[in-house]
């Protein structure tokens, strides 16, 4: 079952064409709510060197749009509370909602608006988008599986995703480190991030 647009060649096309109008597809189209409760926005970033730390942010919304008869219409957003970051530690958290970081006072929210969706075969889906921090925005692409569609038993019809993304923070502005006297930095350039979404169809 295909959610966005395949990447066409002289051997796809024909399956292309074919999952644009399969009956599986088709029964996805449709306006779905992300579901916060049951979806992860999290992030991982090396410390001192030696570790990771990892964050989630606890409050955000989003939404997706899927399309069955023009699946790379399908689109996706974000929009994430930067107030809620939890790295378990509240003087890391503190720290990272300061002028050193996130600024969450001038800039409280961070967004993501997908520009372009295409599939890479079986479930794995990539969709490219618009990340703005800081007021600054600059494009990413997020790897995705698709997990599955099925009904709950409160009769919420859902889809779930599972996507990864690296990005560079300093791309952002995000440039605030430390040296170690042993060499290297505290905070690493290279963030990873991750997604576990569950989406409900809207009514």
């Amino acid at each position: 079952m295909g959610i966005f647009n395949r990447k066409e060649t002289a051997d796809t096309a024909t399956a292309t064409a074919a999952a644009a109008v399969s009956p599986d597809l088709a029964a996805l189209t449709g306006e779905y709510t992300i579901d916060p409760a049951h979806s992860t926005i999290g992030f991982v970033a090396r410390h001192a060197m030696v570790t990771n730390v990892k964050g989630k942010f606890l409050d955000f919304s989003g939404s997706l749009h899927l399309d069955g008869s023009d699946p790379s219409a399908s689109t996706a957003s974000l929009d994430i509370k930067m107030e809620s970051i939890d790295t378990g530690s509240a003087d890391r958290d503190g720290h990272l909602k300061s002028a050193d970081f996130f600024k969450i006072e001038e800039f409280p929210t961070m967004t993501f608006r997908s520009t372009k969706a295409e599939a890479l075969g079986g479930d794995d889906y990539r969709i490219t988008g618009d990340l703005e921090i800081l007021g600054t925005t600059r494009s990413i692409t997020i790897d995705l599986e698709f997990n599955g569609a099925a009904k709950d038993p409160f009769g919420n019809e859902r889809v779930g995703f599972e996507g990864k993304a690296e990005i560079l923070r300093s791309e952002w502005g995000l440039t605030w480190n430390a040296a170690l006297e042993t060499g290297g930095v505290l905070v690493s350039d290279k963030i990873k991030l991750n997604f576990d979404i569950s989406a409900i169809r809207n009514a």
